[in-house]
């Protein structure tokens, strides 16, 4: 056992705490800390508890914290926020326990701290890293003002199942638009310097393939091969580790049979060893625990299996504080490895600067200076407009005149408890801006009749479970004939309809997977009475998944796809239906016909008996409909068109080490300046394993006037012709490349060239 953890040890001591890829010596003030530190005192550093209050994530809330701060049983706590209330939290650390090690506070800051931007999935449809990087930039500058230095935040997970609810959190199904919005989350929230005051600690998760569950249901099991996991679930967690995330979060999935808490490949030979990450894991919320359901053992036994397979941190269970004294006495757990898991904790604090001043993040003049300004709420305005993607423009009805009459219909437009989306513990509904109030601040001669026309849902136990953290679909005291008929008598008197509707918050997110992921019927119903009006009808679409929308694509109608879009909704919405800003979103998902072609994504590939020109019988075929999907991954429309052409490549072969620039020229043909997202995708001709048809490898977005042509470049490093091979080797083999550059991954326009060996 000796000769197994010595090595570990000096590795640790000398590679030192990695952070925004620098490598760190190990911290002499650390070191002595640890000298003075009794195993209980060591033990207690890796227990993260919440006295409650907030969202909660699990059924368990931390008892007695206060009593465990002070023994020194406690080294972070999550649930609280504010100066006032940390401050207390903190003294009880300083100021009443032996050595005086302050506290980390963590929160779970999603997608904007009290300034609530879009849900997760909605802005990475901007496809603009500035904007997300700024979004993690006044997150942490919101939340270090209330006092939080630690953030649960980003989520990074791969989704190619609409049906599963975290997929509201992520940034969709691609692994390269995925690393890139890792990069900028992580790099947003930490900065050039973690221990300024504006900073937070990020945590990168869920590690790892959670978005992989089987079924789309939450926590279930994940099976998939390492050669899948390397080259489409892996590299945006990558990204993240190579941006310097701090910290990472263990998954609630097994991995090859082993829950990630406790999966040693997972946590040690993987991320450590291979990626050489230095910074501290932390496991999801009672993820420890459950290892028990799992059928791993007591809590013992996960406790032992999970510090020895690399957990540095329980999140709530109390497992590494109840039962691994014991374990160090019955020999199944070594003090060494506990010294290890506590240093990186300790080291972690030293990096935040708390060890210099434990209330560097506690001052009661920064909440009123740096929360919820108007700087950040005109932020959270754009993005949300930089989110939405226009998915059908029936006889271009949009953008609507400023004076027209408007019947503004449905169970979201005026509701502001819907318009955060899901996972915004942070935030405030009441201050959120609904629909009808964005079209009369936006377009004040307009006349507007609002009329409610539907609930969201009216399966009243549906209901109930929605409505489990508020009411969220409330079922109206009317019949639905009644809002029915009511909505027709409004829609008859105005010149457009704009119906808005789609899912609430809560039905998406966390332990919120849907079987069902079509417009709830009695919305169906509503839109259906609508368009057989004869007036012109545009969708506003919120949800926080793709939707199975065939029927309404086939409408005709306009679609304007608006997700969840955060506390400026109404305001952002008004932007884009009046022209004031032309939409510019492209999907991040692929969307389905039905739910019987999930999973669908755009980098499937092709079997030996592909789908050539529509139903053949022995070819990968449905009987009842095509493999196409209903919308393709980078899908988006605008008020203008854009023209492709006169691609070029600058030249027809590289070496291995070499680069190859592709060029097209990009023309704003319509009537309005806009802005386009450029995509390219690359295909391997032949290689040792089977390809995929096409992988996202490089994409721009860029602003046309009107009538104006630019000549965009895209250029392919070596590294983005690599792939893992059947050896988990990172190379690029020699052959044909195929290029294709478009709007869409459904791009036509097509160069090639050859990688020489």
């Amino acid at each position: 056992m000796i000769k197994i953890l010595k090595p570990i040890i000096v590795v640790f001591f000398f590679a030192g705490w990695i952070l925004n890829g620098t490598a760190q010596e190990k911290i002499p003030y650390v070191e002595e800390l640890l000298k003075k530190m009794t195993l209980e005192e060591k033990i207690g550093q890796l227990n993260l508890v919440t006295p409650g209050g907030g969202i909660a994530t699990g059924a368990v809330v931390s008892e007695n914290v206060e009593s465990k701060i002070k023994a020194g049983q406690v080294g972070a706590l999550f649930g609280i926020s504010g100066p006032e209330k940390i401050k207390i939290a903190q003294d009880f650390a300083v100021k009443e326990t032996r050595l005086g090690i302050p506290l980390f506070f963590g929160s779970d800051v999603i997608h904007g701290y009290r300034t609530t931007f879009p849900i997760p999935l909605a802005t990475s449809c901007s496809w603009d890293m500035e904007l997300l990087k700024k979004s993690a930039e006044i997150a942490a500058l919101e939340a270090t003002a209330d006092g939080i230095n630690w953030n649960f935040s980003p989520m990074v997970d791969i989704a190619r199942d609409p049906r599963w609810g975290r997929i509201a959190e992520g940034a969709g199904e691609d692994p390269y638009l995925g690393s890139a919005i890792a990069k900028a989350m992580v790099t947003g929230y930490q900065g050039d310097d973690i221990s300024n005051s504006n900073t937070m600690i990020a945590c990168v998760k869920h590690f790892a393939l959670y978005g992989a569950s089987e079924a789309g249901r939450d926590y279930n099991t994940v099976d998939m091969s390492k050669i899948k996991m390397y080259n489409q679930y892996l590299p945006p967690y990558k990204a993240a580790i190579d941006a310097g995330v701090a910290s990472v979060m263990s998954s609630f999935n097994d991995i090859d049979g082993v829950p990630a808490t406790g999966n040693k490949w997972l946590l040690t030979d993987l991320l450590r060893n291979e990626w050489q990450f230095n910074g501290f894991v932390v496991s999801d919320y009672t993820s420890l625990s459950e290892m028990i359901a799992h059928g791993l053992g007591n809590l013992q036994e996960v406790s032992s299996l999970a510090l020895n397979a690399g957990l540095d941190m329980d999140m709530v269970s109390e497992g590494f504080l109840e039962t691994l004294k014991k374990s160090v006495e019955e020999g199944t757990v070594s003090e060494e490895a506990i010294t290890i898991a506590c240093r990186r904790i300790l080291e972690a604090k030293y990096k935040l600067g708390l060890f210099d001043d434990p209330y560097r993040y506690i001052d009661k003049k920064r909440p009123n200076k740096d929360i919820l300004t108007k700087e950040h709420r005109d932020f959270a305005r754009k993005i949300a407009s930089r989110s939405f993607v226009l998915l059908k423009n029936d006889n271009a009805i949009l953008p609507l005149k400023k004076n027209t009459s408007i019947a503004l219909i449905g169970p979201l437009a005026n509701d502001k408890s819907n318009m955060l989306g899901t996972w915004a513990p942070t935030g405030d509904y009441k201050l959120s801006i609904p629909i009808l109030e964005g079209f009369k601040n936006v377009a004040s001669n307009a006349k507007i009749v609002y009329a409610k026309g539907a609930n969201i849902t009216d399966d009243k136990e549906l209901s109930k479970k929605i409505n489990v953290f508020g009411k969220k679909a409330e079922i109206d005291s009317r019949s639905s004939d009644e809002m029915l008929q009511e909505a027709l008598s409004v829609a008859e008197k105005s010149d457009v309809i704009v119906a808005v509707v789609g899912e609430a918050s809560e039905m998406s997110g966390e332990a919120s997977s849907m079987t069902n992921i079509s417009i709830p019927e009695t919305q169906k119903r509503l839109i259906k009475e609508l368009v057989k009006t004869g007036k012109p009808v545009v969708l506003v679409l919120m949800s926080g998944r793709p939707l199975v929308i065939e029927e309404e694509m086939e409408m005709p109608i306009s679609i304007l796809q608006v997700w969840h879009p955060g506390v400026e909704a109404g305001n952002a919405v008004a932007d884009v239906i009046f022209g004031n800003y032309n939409p510019s979103g492209k999907l991040t998902t692929t969307w389905p016909r039905n739910i019987g072609q999930i999973p669908i994504y755009h980098s499937m590939k092709n079997t030996g008996r592909p789908e050539v020109n529509g139903y053949e019988k022995f070819k990968t075929n449905y009987l009842d409909v095509s493999n196409t999907p209903l919308l393709p991954f980078g899908y988006g429309l605008s008020y203008t068109t854009f023209d492709y052409s006169d691609i070029k490549i600058d030249k027809p072969e590289i070496a291995q080490d070499g680069s190859v620039t592709i060029s097209v020229t990009v023309t704003n043909t319509g009537n309005y300046d806009g802005e386009e997202v450029v995509q390219l995708y690359l295909r391997d001709v032949v290689r040792s394993i089977t390809p995929p048809k096409r992988q996202l490898k490089g994409f721009k977005k860029v602003f046309l006037k009107k009538g104006e042509s630019k000549v965009i470049s895209l250029t392919l490093n070596p590294d983005d012709l690599k792939f893992y091979d059947s050896s988990l080797e990172f190379v690029a083999e020699p052959g044909q490349f195929e290029v294709f550059v478009g709007t869409n991954s459904d791009a036509t326009l097509k160069t090639s060239f050859e990688l020489k060996p």
